[in-house]
């Protein structure tokens, strides 16, 4: 029913919004299961959608027992799409606006002590190219508060100012300069004089910073491989530790350290000061801990 009007609206936000890859991925099988499930009910034409059948395609999402951020990606999903077939007359009004919004509790994001991220960091302290690789992963995730796709995508020449800025591309291809701290630098330099040409196999045209064992690009998941036997090396167990906890690792510990929360947000690449927020009760999570077991009345 809607598949050549998903298409275009996907390819509007890839290319005239310049949305993430990964959301617009998200988006996309969001309103392919939609539109299947419009198709199974006999709904022929986007002018048949009505707010009541919106719902009622989130409730059966609800009722499949998908969580309720899943369900709210998949609300938000909708309601653009819908905001998009008004804007381009495919249909005379938008269903969605009269839609309730589907929120959800955004939990704590998970973090590691600064002794337990420096015991994974430090345990790394081989000569092989790999234990060189890994420990320069490891330090510049943490060191610059880097998602797991940023790592991925660097570049040699996304070092910059004498080797103490690092330029990543974020989400929607917004550009941040972060600066690499004395471990990350340290960690970064001798890689790419030690191990990084053992990691080229001869191939001197690859600009890409961290190379996999066969010269390639990492993925997401060779990344995350790496950092799980890093911290159950250490004891960490795997459910406590991922690319993104090293993330939040990042602003947690520059926030207990003092640091401007408006600085944080910058440093991390987003577009909202809501977001950064949630590092503030992760904050006040710890002094609420740190009362209980010191306060002689607690």
């Amino acid at each position: 029913m809607l598949t050549a009007q998903i298409g275009d609206f996907i390819s509007h936000l890839a290319f005239e919004r310049s949305m993430a890859a990964n959301t617009c991925e998200a988006y996309s099988r969001t309103l392919a299961m939609f539109n299947a499930w419009f198709d199974a009910r006999g709904v022929s034409d986007a002018s048949g959608i009505t707010c009541e059948a919106i719902v009622g395609f989130l409730k059966s999402e609800r009722d499949k027992g998908m969580s309720s951020a899943t369900r709210a990606q998949r609300s938000a999903a909708i309601r653009m799409f819908m905001k998009y077939l008004k804007a381009t007359r495919i249909i005379k009004s938008d269903p969605a606006e009269l839609m309730d919004s589907q929120k959800h509790e955004h939990p704590l994001p998970r973090v590691l002590s600064e002794e337990e991220t420096f015991a994974m960091l430090d345990a790394v302290d081989g000569d092989s190219p790999r234990d060189v690789r890994d420990r320069a992963i490891l330090e510049t995730m943490y060191g610059c508060g880097l998602r797991v796709s940023e790592l991925c995508e660097m570049q040699l020449e996304d070092i910059v100012a004498d080797g103490e800025l690092l330029r990543i591309t974020g989400k929607g291809s917004k550009e941040r300069l972060v600066p690499i701290g004395g471990a990350a630098g340290r960690a970064l330099n001798r890689y790419i004089a030690e191990a990084r040409p053992f990691f080229l196999r001869g191939d001197l045209a690859v600009s890409t910073m961290f190379l996999t064992r066969l010269g390639g690009k990492f993925t997401r998941q060779g990344v995350f491989k790496i950092i799980k036997e890093r911290a159950a090396a250490v004891g960490i167990a795997k459910e406590r530790i991922s690319p993104h906890v090293l993330r939040h690792c990042f602003a947690s510990h520059m926030l207990q350290h003092g640091a401007d929360i408006r600085a944080i947000q910058e440093l991390l690449g987003h577009a909202s000061i809501s977001t950064t927020q949630i590092y503030t009760h992760v904050d006040t999570a710890r002094f609420k801990d740190i009362h209980s077991k010191f306060h002689p009345r607690s």
